[in-house]
């Protein structure tokens, strides 16, 4: 049986140093928060090689359906290129981001198990 896809880790951050945090207090006054300027967004890239194209499109597949919960303020882009699948994520909150990266990577999971469960895909 083929060893599968394995992740070869995330490339990017959020924030300098790689940090999330935005920078500022948490919490605070309203008020005082309304008259900060706007901070850039996050951004976060993960890249997973599959054996072959065709999983990295299948798993692509499996995974593109599923709708950001807060559409307008966490967006995400899945791509294929070779046997590589790439994820972008951009939001503006750093806690929305981290929790549609955890989502992510526990569907990813789930994807990958099933693929190894049920081997190499059949050609069409």
């Amino acid at each position: 049986a083929p060893a599968g896809p394995v992740c070869a880790g995330a490339r990017g951050g959020a924030g300098a140093g790689g940090g999330a945090s935005r920078g500022g207090p948490k919490g605070g006054d309203p008020a005082s928060a309304a008259k900060r300027p706007r901070s850039r967004a996050h951004v976060f890239a993960l890249s997973v090689p599959f054996p072959s194209s065709w999983e990295a499109e299948i798993a692509r597949g499996s995974l593109a359906p599923d709708a950001e919960p807060h559409r307008g303020a966490v967006g995400k882009e899945l791509t294929v290129s070779g046997s590589d699948l790439a994820v972008h994520w951009r939001a503006d909150d750093s806690r929305l981001l981290r929790i549609s990266i955890v989502n992510f990577l526990d569907q990813l999971s789930l994807v990958i198990r099933t693929m190894q469960r049920f081997g190499p895909p059949v050609s069409r």
